[in-house]
């Protein structure tokens, strides 16, 4: 019997575009699993993660 890991997740949903933005900010945003507009993606809630989405808080939309 396998334990199921009940961490918190936060899904995030790109807003903005990669395109002529730093490249540290676009390695942000494939870190994060998102490369194209309207992605979401639904990733465990760590201080790793929510680091990542404060680099590029302006390209992306938390939803939960």
């Amino acid at each position: 019997m396998a334990d199921k890991k009940t961490g918190k997740t936060v899904t995030i949903e790109q807003t903005g575009s990669a395109l002529r933005r730093p490249d540290r900010q676009r390695r942000t945003l494939v870190g994060l699993g998102l490369n194209k507009l309207h992605r979401r993606r639904t990733l465990e809630d760590t201080p790793a993660v929510r680091g990542m989405i404060a680099k590029v808080s302006h390209l992306v939309k938390v939803i939960d």
